[in-house]
């Protein structure tokens, strides 16, 4: 793997809080990923801001604006964990499809390549820029656009599984599955418009459980052991 990118759940870096950040949460990813530039791979992340808002939940406010204010969350985890990057030794760059002030730079493919080939991790932050759209969607997009070799999702569960182990104690774990199974089969590894997005264009992705030890260490570069989904 030369190029990928990471998927961080924004509830994941909250830890037991379940909101905000958990800080040595988010310094153990750093060091990891860090390990990961020192190899010379390219790593690019997206971040979900379910940590601070989950639009979809009320219904009291427009969707096009509940989505507004998620994008907002993913812009403010991303400064944060880009700081806690910096912080243990790493270059980084915040890009985002609309413009943030002075905080971001705004995205283009030519802008995140140079990034790359000066050694910084790329945060792709703010989704597609778009309502209606998740953060699945902007990872398959960005990871399409700049050529990655996979998209690695670090989940709160170590895998795809045929049913939801929380509610099903005898529920399968899959070592690896198509994506026409997984969309046929609706397994929600990623949004349904992003399952077709990686469809269409050959996108593998890995799941792997974030809380492991080392998770994303062995899921890239050591013993892979959630699932892969295969094009």
């Amino acid at each position: 793997m030369k190029r990928i990118l990471l998927k961080l759940s924004g509830e994941a870096l909250a830890g037991e809080k379940k909101t905000g950040f958990d800080e040595p949460t988010v310094t153990e990813v750093a060091h990891q990923v860090k390990e990961l530039v020192d190899q010379g791979i390219q790593v690019g992340v997206v971040i979900g801001g379910g940590n601070f808002w989950r639009g979809r939940t009320s219904e009291t406010i427009d969707r096009t604006k509940a989505d507004q204010i998620g994008m907002l969350a993913t812009i403010m985890n991303c400064i944060y964990v880009s700081e806690i990057f910096r912080f243990v030794g790493m270059k980084t760059q915040i890009l985002t499809p609309f413009e943030c002030g002075s905080m971001t730079k705004l995205f283009s493919k030519d802008r995140a390549n140079k990034y790359f080939e000066h050694g910084m991790v790329v945060f792709f932050a703010g989704g597609t820029g778009h309502p209606y759209f998740s953060t699945d969607t902007g990872i398959v997009l960005r990871a399409i656009e700049m050529e990655a070799d996979g998209i690695y999702l670090a989940k709160a569960i170590d895998g795809v599984y045929d049913s939801d182990p929380k509610t099903n104690p005898n529920a399968v774990k899959y070592d690896e599955v198509s994506i026409q199974e997984v969309i046929d089969k609706k397994l929600a590894v990623v949004d349904l418009t992003a399952s077709i997005m990686c469809m269409e264009n050959k996108m593998p992705m890995f799941v792997f459980g974030l809380n492991e030890e080392n998770s994303i260490i062995n899921a890239i570069v050591g013993d892979f052991k959630g699932t892969k989904v295969t094009v």
